[in-house]
């Protein structure tokens, strides 16, 4: 049975070979990632764009966006109708978080609220 997963954090590395998987599998994928700049904005782009070769069915869609915006989030995770979401949107490396503790709390503590308050909002897994 098809279902339609929302994949955050998807132009990582994890997050990419995730969507990988579940289109492989005949799942309907949205990926949503900030394309921030702890790792090369190039080699996330160069991911998104293997994502999409892979899709041979179309069933990938990418948005660029942030899950510390609430709003945001929300409308996408409403108008989506999604059937389940794979959480994988953070901020990694402890060496960095020692420099800057509070992006590490707005995107790893905060925007997984964010994230978890849209999805029971909106009745998603």
């Amino acid at each position: 049975m098809q279902k339609k997963v929302l994949v955050t954090g998807a132009a990582g590395f994890i997050g990419s070979h995730t969507c990988d998987e579940l289109l492989s599998r005949g799942h309907q994928v949205v990926g949503l990632d900030n394309l921030n700049d702890y790792y090369p904005p190039e080699r996330k782009e160069a991911n998104i764009e293997e994502i999409r070769g892979s899709d041979k069915d179309g069933n990938f869609h990418f948005i660029e966006g942030d899950i510390r915006n609430a709003a945001d989030l929300d409308a996408i995770i409403e108008g989506g109708e999604f059937d389940a979401i794979v959480n994988l949107a953070a901020m990694a490396g402890v060496r960095v978080s020692i420099d800057n503790p509070q992006l590490y709390i707005d995107v790893n503590l905060s925007g997984t609220l964010n994230l978890l308050q849209s999805a029971h909002k909106h009745g998603v897994e």
